[in-house]
């Protein structure tokens, strides 16, 4: 299958978060890899921790695709252009299919990206204890929005093969049919945390749990029946084509990737790199210094507060970054990256654990989430990825607060999706811009242009 336009395609979405579309997701990659096949994987959403677990079974990114993060073009185009080279695609949804950025619109849900793809849906539901009511979870969702197709459902935890033979049963003769499932497998469920499921690691998640998910489902279904769901899905809509050409490299920029730092969204990596930014990667957990030659640095976020202690022991590369900040060097950090650089992160037992000091104030932790959802941001000076007034859209996850900074004074206005309520971040140097805010950098591509052009002015500064 050489391009995108005709790649079969399914996307698999929920009836609801925490019904196995994960695993589902895993289960089917790894089988429809045994026999033979080039796998490309999305999630829909803003969520990085999923996606970690598609890159683990493929060896390759997964992309998010979120229609309010990104938009319908790039939503098309990104997919076009991740998929090329594959036999199929499989595009994880987001919470239910219809959930999205609001409760009365499709908006950033998996439905919209399904319909924007022109993709069939298999949804994943948690027949645990369900019997008939599959055939009415089926029509109804296959009847709530005539556009989309709904084209067979995936029953999960299954009591046994004979609980499954019955729900099939009970689907017979309705628009969206059982297609599959699978039992409940206690000792091969991924772990979770606050946040949602590990990271997919290989001290994690062993390489033989995700094996062992693809063996279960090919005893357990025709998988034949899959590949013919994802056969069905016509050629994708037309959408402008990104200019994807590769500049030659002009500029590196150090990344931070370890246990501690590791979310990013691959398109936003893809974009710095097209326009000439080598991507550097390093650890701010073991590294004594920065890359040599690097003229940006860029840190994603993560869970520094469950490496807080190492971060701190670290001293050599705090003093590098602050260093290089010195020198004038840009840095740009999102959420885990931005308690990094504050003053110091207290963890839930109230231990204080000094960080890199550039940005004021303390990373708390609580017990409690603190922020979800979408943001608009507006930059109120000129900053690491441009001048002021430039906007882009992100998200937000946290279970931390920055104490101890201006109540006023940030450089980044932030509105929340939801409420719209605003307030400031974006404290420190002119050349540091760190803030909880995960951008999704397809809302505005002059974000990447803009870290880049100021990754190679300092170079040309030759500080």
């Amino acid at each position: 299958m050489d391009g995108a336009p005709s790649i079969p395609r399914l996307v698999v979405a929920g009836t609801s978060s925490g019904v196995g579309k994960t695993t589902v997701m895993v289960a089917l990659t790894r089988v429809l890899q045994a026999r033979g096949l080039k796998v490309a994987t999305f999630k829909c959403g803003p969520d990085y921790l999923d996606p970690s677990y598609h890159a683990r079974t493929t060896g390759a990114p997964c992309h998010n695709l979120d229609g309010w993060l990104m938009g319908r073009d790039a939503v098309i185009s990104t997919f076009r252009h991740a998929s090329q080279g594959h036999d199929v695609a499989l595009i994880e949804g987001v919470m239910g299919l219809y959930d999205g950025a609001s409760p009365d619109s499709e908006e950033g849900s998996a439905a919209q990206v399904a319909k924007w793809l022109a993709a069939p849906v298999l949804a994943v539901v948690d027949a645990s204890g369900m019997a008939r009511t599959i055939a009415a979870i089926g029509t109804g969702l296959a009847a709530f929005d005539p556009e989309l197709k709904v084209a067979g459902l995936f029953a999960n935890r299954v009591g046994s093969r004979g609980h499954l033979e019955l729900l099939q049963r009970a689907a017979r003769g309705t628009a969206v049919p059982v297609v599959g499932g699978l039992p409940a497998q206690e000792s091969l469920a991924f772990p979770e945390r606050h946040l949602g499921l590990l990271t997919a690691s290989e001290e994690s998640i062993p390489t033989q749990h995700l094996d062992a998910w693809g063996t279960l489902l090919a005893e357990w279904n025709d998988v034949e029946a899959f590949l013919r769901l994802a056969r069905e899905a016509p050629a994708l809509p037309e959408a402008p084509e990104e200019d994807r050409s590769e500049a030659p490299v002009t500029c590196r920029i150090a990344v931070a990737q370890d246990a501690a730092f590791h979310f990013y969204y691959a398109d936003n990596l893809r974009r710095l790199e097209r326009l000439g930014a080598q991507c550097v990667p390093f650890s701010p957990l073991s590294d004594e210094a920065l890359p040599p030659d690097v003229h940006a640095v860029y840190l994603g976020g993560g869970y520094p507060e469950l490496h807080a202690r190492k971060l701190t022991d670290n001293q050599s590369l705090r003093r590098a970054l602050s260093d290089f900040a010195a020198r004038g060097g840009p840095i740009y950090a999102e959420c885990g990256g931005m308690m990094y650089l504050s003053q110091a992160i207290r963890t839930l037992d109230g231990q204080d654990f000094p960080m890199v000091g550039l940005v004021p104030g303390v990373a708390v932790m609580a017990p409690k989430l603190q922020a979800l959802g979408y943001v608009e941001v507006e930059t109120a000076a000129r900053t690491v990825l441009g001048g002021a007034g430039l906007r882009f859209r992100g998200h937000q996850f946290r279970y931390s607060t920055l104490e101890g900074v201006p109540e006023q004074g940030g450089v980044l206005r932030i509105r929340r999706r939801r409420g719209g309520s605003t307030h400031t971040e974006g404290f420190g140097p002119p050349n540091v811009l760190a803030s909880y805010v995960h951008a999704h950098w397809a809302s505005n591509p002059l974000v990447a242009e803009g870290l880049v052009a100021s990754a190679r002015a300092f170079k040309e500064k030759g500080t």
